[in-house]
């Protein structure tokens, strides 16, 4: 399978961006093929399009199986594995922000619960105590307001999304309008 310089250049830049989305640049490279391509594609057809092995391909196919990003799909008369991304883009971009926040946020929002925890040891701990718990209300708000997101399906996302700075004019206007709370 050859690729067209358009496609070489987004499984490149994927590969790249791979390791910020928290997978190794090949399994990033594997995803963009399956992704970009309207055909499922084989293991083969994969690890000689990037020009890795099959051993490399393999564990980059499981990996993304164990994300959830991609699914194998029969094509009748063949015995090969095929492989098909596993939803919309949408659907993909979501599970890559659940496993992100399962690997890395969850832990954190953990640790920062046993700190907060603990016992101060004097003035400076309870000065720390009081960053970490700042922390971890603005991590849960965070990973309440993705929740809410997920939840809006990809259409009413997608339509929050176009709004952009719009809303952000939206809650100025709303704060010149009302009074703001006392405490």
């Amino acid at each position: 399978m050859k690729m067209s310089p358009l496609v070489t250049s987004a499984v490149m830049h994927f590969g790249e961006m791979g390791n910020r989305w928290g997978f190794n640049r090949t399994v990033g490279q594997i995803l963009a093929l399956i992704v970009l391509n309207e055909e499922p594609l084989s293991a083969q057809e994969i690890a000689d399009a990037l020009s890795i092995s099959r051993g490399n391909t393999s564990m980059g196919l499981k990996e993304l199986q164990s994300w959830q990003l991609i699914r194998q799909h029969h094509v009748p008369g063949e015995r090969k594995e095929f492989f098909v991304p596993a939803g919309t883009i949408w659907v993909l971009a979501n599970r890559v922000f659940e496993e992100r926040r399962k690997r890395e946020i969850d832990p954190t929002m953990s640790l920062l619960r046993d700190l907060m925890m603990d016992t101060p040891n004097g003035e400076k701990d309870i000065a720390v105590q009081a960053r970490l718990n700042e922390i971890h209300d603005l991590l849960e708000s965070v990973t309440a307001w993705s929740q809410e997101l997920q939840n809006l399906g990809p259409e009413k996302l997608d339509t929050l999304m176009k709004l952009g700075a719009g809303v952000g004019r939206i809650l100025e206007l709303k704060d010149k309008l009302l009074p703001a709370k006392s405490n």
